[in-house]
């Protein structure tokens, strides 16, 4: 009975989380469409650094920044429904189920954020999340992340965390893009889904294997 470790965004979901859950909310609160341009910084960051974990934050903190925690977790309640039921991959829920079936452990590991990961992960039956955090002041969102983003080699440090926390198992492992392939590698099994041309030549030549999923 393995730990199946399975990345969210373009391995369940065909597409990004955060960027819809964000719009979402906004449609909600449009007068939140006037801070995106304070996101221009970060973004301009990114473009030289590639920083994504200050660009998620930034997002996040000037479109949800100081939202109530229970009108986000009413919205949460409306997103996570919708996405399962119209954004995610046939095959990826059948594996998943299959995995339950097998009485699996399965673990969501994802970079995206706490705000609704947990949610999607508790609809689908995973045993455990783990997922980038992002930071509250009371009851009120304020967006600065309070972990490291959960994305290329900080993902092997938390498989590496899962391996002693589950000692004994072996890890099958799920993912979709290049930035997943360094913990893909690590694990006893490595599938690489949907994956672009270059990032298939990787997987290819580190042992992990390449599935489709539609």
């Amino acid at each position: 009975m393995p730990l199946a470790v399975f990345d969210l965004d373009g391995t369940i979901t065909r597409h990004d989380t955060l960027v819809p859950y964000v719009a979402g909310f906004i449609a909600r609160q449009p007068w939140r469409l006037l801070r995106l341009p304070c996101v221009l910084p970060a973004l301009l960051r990114f473009a030289v650094q590639r920083d994504r974990g200050y660009l998620k934050a930034s997002l996040i903190h000037w479109t949800l920044g100081n939202v109530l925690r229970g009108d986000l977790e009413a919205w949460t309640a409306r997103y996570v429904p919708r996405l399962l039921a119209r954004g995610v991959f046939r095959q990826a829920l059948a594996q998943i189920e299959a995995h339950h079936k097998a009485g699996d452990t399965l673990v969501l590991m994802s970079a995206s954020v706490d705000l609704y990961v947990p949610a999607i992960g508790r609809a689908l039956g995973f045993t455990e999340t783990v997922c980038t955090g992002v930071h509250w002041n009371g009851d009120r969102l304020q967006g600065q992340l309070t972990t490291p983003n959960r994305r290329g080699e900080e993902k092997v440090h938390c498989l590496e965390a899962l391996r002693s926390h589950f000692a004994g198992l072996s890890v099958v492992a799920y993912g979709n893009s290049g930035s997943d392939l360094p913990h893909l590698k690590r694990a006893d099994q490595g599938f690489l889904v949907n994956g672009s041309a270059g990032a298939r030549r990787r997987a290819e030549d580190l042992g992990v294997r390449c599935v489709n999923w539609r």
